[in-house]
């Protein structure tokens, strides 16, 4: 739905990268409690700053979601222009936008900006330590977001669900149904984000009103890939495929990866928003494909 609806006493959303993964949910969750404007990298150059500002101020939205990401880990780091064009820059212009519209900003990092080298779940209150170039851009990312007064940032991890079916978890899965191997880490740890999920606290966050900043926004609980991946061939009862164990360190990528990746989502608890399991976000996939 765009603006000139009918329905223009409702709250409009304007939610960039609507054609990704994230992107799309938001566009298909919200639109029963909102106007709903869906831009693509096809219908708004987010690095183009006066584009940003022009269509913001047209749209006139109560809420910017930002899906837009250049998501290319190992390729950032031989054109690092462009990951900080679309991660930081463009997140700056966005939150600028907002800021001069009254916009609350909505806006998505990862858990890349940290080190890894820990044994336990990262908080809100850890120190980022990025390892790459695209960590880096995503942490810049987050404090961009912080120029519009009302905020939300929200590290997720390991994002599955949605249209498009080509994240880890889905890998897995179409090797287990189809009698593949599928190659995961028995050694990095992880708590992902069903997207269902993601979206479920991102409108809880905008109805309380909560506090501004930064949120770690995943299940609940973690495990290695190989937990994840024995996991989904439990629920899927006798697959026909195999779980080969790597180790990180037999895996040779140009960006380096956080071996302990896990976050724990304390700032949505804190504000009665609690996430579901990982195992039961599973659950709730593999039933919605069969």
């Amino acid at each position: 739905m765009t603006e000139g609806s009918s329905s223009a006493a409702r709250p409009v959303v304007l939610v960039t990268g609507a054609a990704g993964q994230l992107g799309s949910a938001f566009v298909t969750n919200l639109a029963d409690g909102y106007d709903v404007v869906g831009e693509t990298r096809h219908t708004l150059d987010v690095t183009n700053h006066a584009a940003v500002m022009h269509r913001v101020a047209d749209v006139s939205p109560s809420v910017i979601v930002n899906c837009t990401a250049y998501n290319n880990v190992d390729g950032a780091e031989d054109d690092p222009v462009t990951a900080f064009a679309i991660n930081a820059f463009a997140v700056r212009s966005l939150a600028r936008a907002a800021r001069e519209t009254g916009a609350v900003l909505v806006h998505f990092s990862t858990d890349f900006v940290f080190s890894g080298d820990t044994d336990r779940p990262y908080t809100e209150d850890d120190p980022p330590s990025p390892q790459s170039v695209y960590a880096q851009s995503k942490l810049v990312g987050e404090w961009m977001a912080a120029d519009a007064p009302r905020h939300y940032v929200l590290r997720v991890e390991s994002l599955f669900g949605g249209p498009h079916g080509r994240s880890s978890i889905d890998r897995i899965i179409h090797a287990l149904r189809t009698g593949g191997d599928a190659k995961v880490f028995s050694d990095r740890y992880v708590s992902p984000s069903f997207v269902e999920d993601v979206v479920t606290a991102t409108r809880a966050l905008l109805g309380a009103q909560a506090a501004p900043g930064v949120y770690h926004c995943v299940n609940s609980g973690f495990g290695t890939w190989m937990d994840v991946g024995q996991e989904i061939a439990r629920q899927l009862g006798a697959p026909g495929g195999r779980l080969v164990p790597v180790l990180t360190s037999d895996v040779k990528l140009k960006a380096p990866r956080p071996r302990f990746a896990a976050l724990e989502a304390r700032r949505l608890a804190q504000a009665n928003i609690m996430m579901p399991t990982w195992q039961d976000a599973i659950r709730r996939y593999l039933s919605a494909t069969p």
